[in-house]
């Protein structure tokens, strides 16, 4: 999605996206169907709150300007992909009251973006639940936000014949890549692979945030419109190193206190 954005509008992606999620988010929440009864009920307070936030998210990408809505996007996207990278946790205990909260700011982050993997990534690893429960909760959180936004989208009128054409091109790249993402993870600490996943977004956000500034002239002086997104960038791939062994070592300290690893 963050790479897609150079090139087309939310308004024109979005709605190519949401359909296909609907139904990968469906088959996750199959496959992981047995583990439904012990999360359901703490799911329910992200789920029921995420009906006004994708009508506001849906408003905002039929009325804002595609350039303010990338914009929007990466400085929304940027930190929560940088606290994933970082293996950043903190189990919250008013859990019920920041699930309505939260499911709230989601829905309106999904709606815009279709983009809500790090957020929750990072929402569900902090409560300490099981890889199973994870995923089960995954899916029925992606699986409402997908089905809220697709009937949102229907209803506001954004499906377009240039949407609906972009379907049959990015059908070849899922079939593609998620076998090999399946593959690699086999062979690599999920841990790792889920921080180098997330480095290289981080990168490839601060990169279109900095062409963004250019676009909407957000910067007085071009010297500084090319000279300060540049060090960002440098920042961004400096960091990525820095958030693996931070994360590595977390994860050691952890795996001593409990005698190993998952």
């Amino acid at each position: 999605m963050p790479v897609a954005l150079f090139f087309l509008t939310n308004r024109v992606l979005n709605p190519a996206l949401v359909p296909i999620e609907v139904v990968l988010n469906a088959y996750v929440l199959w496959v992981n169907r047995a583990s439904i009864p012990n999360v359901w009920r703490r799911t329910m307070p992200i789920v029921i709150a995420l009906a006004p936030g994708v009508v506001v998210g849906t408003l905002l990408v039929s009325m804002v300007n595609s350039d303010w809505l990338k914009l929007i996007t990466y400085v929304t996207l940027l930190p929560l992909i940088l606290l994933q990278a970082a293996g950043f946790r903190r189990p919250i205990q008013s859990e019920r009251s920041a699930g309505f909260a939260f499911g709230g700011g989601l829905g309106v982050l999904y709606s815009v973006t279709t983009i809500s993997g790090p957020p929750l990534a990072v929402a569900l690893s902090n409560q300490g639940l099981a890889k199973q429960e994870f995923r089960a909760a995954l899916g029925i959180i992606r699986l409402a936000e997908s089905s809220m936004t697709a009937v949102a989208y229907a209803y506001a009128g954004l499906y377009s014949i240039q949407s609906m054409a972009l379907i049959p091109q990015i059908l070849p790249s899922l079939l593609i890549g998620v076998p090999i993402g399946a593959k690699l993870i086999r062979h690599i600490r999920p841990e790792t692979f889920r921080r180098i996943c997330m480095s290289f977004d981080a990168w490839v956000v601060a990169f279109g945030l900095s062409g963004l500034i250019r676009t909407l002239h957000l910067a007085k002086q071009p010297r500084r419109v090319y000279g300060v997104p540049g060090r960002r960038r440098v920042r961004s791939v400096a960091a990525v190193p820095v958030l693996l062994r931070a994360g590595d070592a977390q994860h050691g300290v952890c795996a001593r206190r409990t005698g190993g690893g998952r």
